[in-house]
């Protein structure tokens, strides 16, 4: 099956991917779906807060310490009653369930993905 567009290499190159520990996470009762405000530490870029639907695989203390990857330079996007400030990515399944993308072994954070 083949994508719906095509990417260029030099529109692939302006996605910012990072790596980053997640420093804390808990429910986010002001948001309309089941999801988590989480803080991600990306090192020298700083810490980011986001809000990610991951409920139905993750307990918020499962998720302390994890490393994950999350796009980090589109613009920030007000949900509920929080700037969100990256896109943590994942996996999604049929019946909408996401499993996060993690590096197979830890790294430095802020490392890039490309």
């Amino acid at each position: 099956m083949k994508s719906s567009k095509e990417l260029t290499w030099q529109e692939f190159a302006k996605v910012e991917m990072r790596i980053g520990t997640i420093i804390s996470a808990e429910e986010f009762k002001e948001a309309r779906n089941s999801a988590y405000k989480i803080q991600i530490d990306f090192g020298e870029f700083g810490i980011k807060k986001t809000s990610a639907q991951i409920t139905k695989l993750y307990k918020p203390e499962e998720l302390i310490g994890k490393q994950i990857i999350a796009v980090v330079n589109f613009p920030p996007k007000q949900i509920a009653n929080i700037m969100s400030e990256c896109l943590v990515l994942g996996g999604i399944g049929d019946d909408k369930e996401i499993t996060l993308i993690n590096p197979e072994r830890r790294v430095k954070n802020g490392m890039r993905i490309g």
